[in-house]
């Protein structure tokens, strides 16, 4: 930019009303939308061009601070239908939202709120105004942050204390996340006169339900600590293992008995995200966590069944380690950008699972078919 040409950025560094402070000291400032007040959590960017309030109530993203690279934020508004969290317990998923550009006003049909006064509703601080580029690219050469983001509309703030709080906060690594989000009580399902499947929440989205719903199937969904036992008591055609945020590793310390003696039961399994990844480590595999994490709904996977590749959305930040599958376990899936695991199945038994989301409709339709699949092995 030249000296001739006004930056409208000019004033947020002049007198910032937000700011996000990494542990390791890098600060970044901007102007501060929504809550007010300050809160830690994991930075990661989000490269999706659609979708922001899908994304920000989508439970996955618990404790996570969402850099969007898309600029323009907020041209829609919010509205009831475009909600993803499906219990009141996951209503509030992430902290925090970055953007480029200052949040515009909506000028959709479909809005209901506006961005802004949603954002406050839900208490996540939006922060504008940040070279949302250098953060990406500062957490693609160095990984996920740990952070806090904060709003002060007088613009007081104490960073070092905010740096101390980042440095502290305990990170995702051996967090049970989905405990804290999982629905209180079973939901029963409506008669449908079609297959009945029971729906481990572990922080499920709605469109996972809306589109087993779509395939002719009855959803009774259960709590994420819910025992093998009282699901066969409800005798159910299948089983799917919800995705869900935090480390598959913490939330398995209860859930993995459970799914391995669902998977012996011989019941038809579907696991998506989190639930691949739970899976996964019920069969014997190892989970990691990735450097920077997929967040995004441009993402090429190739299904090695089909041999065809589909376009489909992510978020997570811990994968599946393809080198500690078992012999058990046969690859479907796998990332064409960076080759990680994104799909599995048992050999000789109907239980499968993927690491992306093909409820959420990146392609639009491409991996639709898998719930027909399921639907087709009940």
């Amino acid at each position: 930019m030249s000296d001739a040409t006004p930056n409208p950025y000019a004033n947020l560094t002049a007198a910032p009303t937000g700011v996000l402070v990494l542990a390791d000291g890098k600060t970044f400032y901007g102007r501060g939308y929504g809550h007010a007040g300050e809160a830690a959590a994991e930075v990661c960017f989000n490269t999706a061009m659609t979708g922001y309030q899908e994304i920000l109530t989508d439970p996955s993203y618990a404790d996570q601070i969402v850099c969007f690279t898309f600029p323009h934020i907020g041209n829609v508004g919010t509205n009831d239908a475009d909600e993803e969290a499906y219990s009141e317990r996951a209503k509030t998923a992430a902290k925090g939202a970055i953007f480029r550009e200052p949040i515009t006003a909506p000028s959709s049909h479909r809005n209901e709120v506006d961005f802004v006064s949603w954002l406050k509703a839900r208490n996540i601080i939006g922060l504008s105004g940040l070279d949302t580029r250098a953060l990406t690219i500062y957490i693609r050469d160095n990984g996920m942050q740990n952070a806090v983001i904060a709003h002060d509309p007088s613009g007081q703030f104490d960073i070092a204390a905010l740096e101390a709080k980042a440095k502290n906060w305990a990170g995702l690594v051996g967090a049970d996340l989905a405990s804290d989000l999982t629905r209180s009580d079973t939901l029963a399902a409506k008669s449908t006169g079609g297959k009945h499947v029971v729906v481990i929440d572990y922080g499920v989205k709605g469109n996972i339900v809306r589109r087993l719903e779509a395939e002719g199937l009855a959803c009774t969904v259960v709590t994420a600590k819910t025992s093998a036992k009282d699901i066969l008591a409800m005798s159910p055609d299948g089983v799917v293992l919800s995705n869900g945020p935090g480390d598959p590793e913490a939330t398995g310390r209860h859930a993995l008995p459970v799914i391995r003696e669902l998977v012996e039961s011989g019941t038809p399994m579907l696991g998506i995200c989190l639930g691949h990844q739970m899976l996964a480590l019920a069969l014997g595999a190892k989970t990691v966590k990735m450097i920077q994490g997929h967040h995004g709904a441009n993402h090429p996977v190739k299904d090695f069944t089909t041999d065809k590749v589909e376009i489909v959305s992510m978020n997570h930040g811990f994968a599946v380690d393809r080198d500690s599958l078992p012999d058990t376990v046969e690859e479907t899936h796998i990332s064409l950008f960076d080759g990680t695991n994104c799909g599995i199945k048992v050999k000789g038994k109907p239980v499968f699972s993927v690491q992306h989301h093909p409820e959420a409709s990146p392609g639009p339709q491409d991996s639709f078919y898998l719930f027909k699949r399921f639907a087709d092995a009940l």
